[in-house]
């Protein structure tokens, strides 16, 4: 015969228990790449602040490992990753297990020399990073997020759809990041997923400093009295776009400083 204090007891016992099997499902977890820097690690602070688990990757151990030791080891953890490793991709996304957001940030662009100009290694690697890296991870991660009715959100740019000098490589490989994210989202008809591309325009970050090979005064140039897109800003949006209603789905986002808009064609003169 239970006692009224047992009773109790093992009431309170299962209502922690419910509790407890609450919090662990709605515990998320996001898929990072690029989180050493810019919008990666703006990204990884603020679904962490979220009560997100983040899975935060990049090249840099030194920098993966700082952000974790900030943000506390029980919210992220860290995988060293190369995207243009293909085998090093599919072993990382192994060890990850099933994620609810793949956030597909990282990227390369080369120098912006006109192609007729440039050296052919740079356009490469920003090929194999942001083309054939982006879908091997996404293939690799898919079963998880299927199973979770997930989200993926790749990272494109406003050189998917406007035109530039010294923009060949760059904006080609953002222009299938975007179709990519159309097509993929048809493969996935009625599975729940939700696919995003997020595409900005001028962001000041360290992305721009990479590209002009550490030129810190070109990089300032770029962005001298005017006020571009922040880390934290594409961050922001980001997160929204994650944590809509699950029968929403946002196809592509693009957004631009206030301070920056369009320009016109280029004519070849005669004279």
């Amino acid at each position: 015969m239970r006692t009224s204090n047992g009773a109790l007891h093992n009431g309170t016992v299962l209502t922690a228990v419910a509790t407890a099997c609450t919090a662990l499902r709605m515990t998320r977890t996001a898929f990072i790449t690029g989180a050493t820097s810019g919008i990666g690690q703006a990204c990884a602070r603020r679904f962490a602040a979220a009560g997100w688990t983040v899975i935060a990757t990049g090249r840099r151990r030194d920098r993966l490992d700082a952000l974790a030791a900030e943000l506390g080891e029980d919210k992220v953890r860290v995988l060293l990753l190369d995207m243009s490793d293909v085998a090093a991709i599919e072993a990382a996304a192994a060890q990850a297990g099933a994620v609810d957001l793949l956030l597909n940030n990282a990227g390369l662009a080369p120098p912006m020399a006109p192609l007729q100009e440039s050296a052919l290694a740079p356009s490469l690697a920003a090929i194999e990073t942001n083309i054939a890296g982006l879908v091997a991870l996404t293939r690799a991660l898919l079963p998880g997020i299927i199973a979770r009715k997930g989200a993926i959100i790749n990272m494109g740019s406003v050189a998917a759809t406007y035109p530039y000098r010294g923009g060949a490589v760059y904006g080609g490989t953002k222009a299938f990041v975007r179709q990519f994210s159309l097509d993929l989202r048809s493969d996935l008809h009625g599975t729940g997923v939700r696919v995003t591309a997020i595409e900005p325009g001028m962001v000041e970050t360290e992305f721009t400093l990479v590209r002009n090979g550490g030129d810190q005064a070109a990089s300032d140039a770029l962005y001298a009295d005017m006020e571009p897109l922040t880390a934290q800003d594409i961050a922001e949006t980001i997160h929204w776009v994650a944590t809509l209603p699950p029968h929403v789905n946002v196809n592509a986002l693009e957004l631009m400083p206030v301070t920056q808009s369009f320009a016109g064609f280029q004519i070849a003169r005669n004279t």
